[in-house]
């Protein structure tokens, strides 16, 4: 029996029953369901509509639902409509006549709410603690490579050379925005439906203060139209996902060109690549492609929940369906990208001499040049052009800026004193950067430490939401 068939004379059309049916992918939510059931129960017991023995009964039978939810077989259940509707059907059939006391004074449209915020702050704990191992994992590596320099890039040229913990401590600040993103997305989800009805509120006395803390929320939600129809939360978390995504799609693709010949920055562990059918000596970066490819996923899931919602009426209505396959998929699409690349970066191997090399080409040194020069009273602007002659002069003889003499140095400006080949060597430019968020040694060691401190204060946070 459906759980509104009362209204009824005439059954549904059967392939309007079985296309209407949210109960093939909102299974996953059972758990959540039975949290939030168990917590009405104890409000319904509370407010005097269950006895105790009553209340017992269903706090039982929600048990063993949970206990039977370990086999797959437990779903094969061709009529339940949703997960709600499969929840009251086994208890009913479990506990008889108390199990149908349940529902009262609720409604599926706080129901799902509920669950959503419940599957929604769940997942971001997860996902914060994921996030916390691919930062430990980039600064492990960052740490390990000590001083080793390499080229940074604008506009895919060799721009300056910078340390590779410097590289790498650029992409920590990247992802340790997204676990703030989810941190704030959590505070505003954190807030309990039940206890809102289907739309004006419970017809019964309940206390939702008892409900929201039961089930950890940190209040009950202000206004019951609002939360039987919000989905904000679920909106804003797939959107932090979405760039997320971008986020891990930027990292992956900068990975995918290093570890190309013409690069050779970096060689790629084979337990995350493939081969070639048809050439043997291919070594395919697979797991950073599908991750670059994973990431339209995601935002394709956030386009999705915005359209869907873009156009309701208050308050709930059954296109609100539509956006739970959208987060689900969300949330696991990025749980394993992260665990994918968690794994990559803690077996990829950097060619450090390679790296190395790289920055003795390139005119990488040409801004310490000119900074050298104002340094000693030539207007930069001035100094720039200087550099930019002698660059010139460098191209046309196959050279770099330190393989010319001074007296050719001095023929651009005559500011060039015999100091200037101590200012372009690879250290001395990695120095000459000592600013805060620069790549100079010491800064870089100290921006290490922060960071080390920083990822300690969010696995202390996750441990304490698991």
């Amino acid at each position: 029996m459906k759980m509104w068939s009362g209204r009824f004379r005439q059954p549904l059309d059967p392939q309007f029953e079985k296309w209407q049916r949210s109960f093939p992918f909102d299974q996953q939510l059972l758990r959540y369901e039975l949290a939030a059931s168990r917590a009405h129960a104890q409000a319904l017991a509370a407010a005097g509509v269950l006895s105790a023995e009553e209340r017992k009964l269903i706090l039982a039978g929600l048990e063993q639902i949970e206990r039977s939810s370990a086999q797959p077989e437990f779903f094969n259940d061709a009529e339940a409509e949703d997960v709600h509707h499969f929840v009251e059907k086994q208890l009913v059939a479990l506990v008889g006549e108390a199990g149908k006391k349940l529902h009262s004074g609720r409604s599926r449209n706080e129901q799902i709410a509920t669950d959503l915020r419940l599957f929604v702050r769940e997942s971001i704990d997860d996902l914060r603690a994921a996030l916390g191992e691919f930062l430990d994992a980039l600064l492990a590596r960052a740490e390990e490579s000590k001083l080793a320099a390499m080229p940074a890039y604008t506009h895919l040229q060799r721009a300056e050379p910078v340390l590779v913990a410097h590289w790498l401590l650029a992409w920590f600040e990247m992802f340790w925005r997204d676990a703030e993103r989810l941190k704030d997305c959590r505070t505003r989800t954190n807030v309990c439906p039940l206890g809102s009805g289907a739309v004006a509120g419970a017809p019964l006395a309940l206390d939702r203060n008892l409900t929201a803390a039961q089930l950890a929320f940190d209040r009950p939600t202000a206004n019951s139209i609002d939360a039987t129809s919000d989905r904000d939360f679920v909106v804003e978390f797939v959107g932090v996902l979405s760039l997320l995504g971008v986020h891990l799609s930027r990292w992956a693709e900068e990975l995918i060109l290093f570890a190309t010949q013409e690069y050779g920055f970096i060689r790629l562990p084979q337990a995350y690549s493939t081969g070639s059918s048809a050439m043997p000596q291919k070594q395919n970066p697979d797991s950073l492609e599908l991750i670059r490819g994973k990431s339209a996923r995601l935002i394709g899931c956030h386009m999705t929940l915005l359209t869907a919602v873009k156009g309701l009426p208050l308050a709930y209505n059954k296109d609100m369906q539509e956006t739970q396959e959208p987060l689900l998929d969300a949330a696991a699409t990025a749980a394993g990208c992260l665990q994918v690349a968690t794994g990559f970066m803690r077996t990829v191997a950097f060619n450090y001499e390679r790296m190395q090399a790289a920055c003795a080409s390139g005119f990488m040194n040409a801004l310490a040049a000119a900074t050298y020069l104002a340094t000693r009273g030539v207007p930069f602007r001035e100094a720039h052009e200087v550099v930019a002659h002698a660059v010139q002069k460098c191209l046309a003889r196959h050279c770099e800026l330190q393989d010319l003499t001074l007296e050719e140095l001095r023929e651009f400006s005559p500011s060039f004193g015999p100091d200037i080949f101590d200012q372009l060597s690879v250290q001395a430019v990695l120095a000459c950067h000592d600013v805060p968020g620069g790549t100079a040694p010491e800064r870089v060691k100290q921006a290490l430490k922060e960071a080390k401190e920083r990822l300690a204060a969010l696995r202390e946070a996750y441990v304490t939401h698991a």
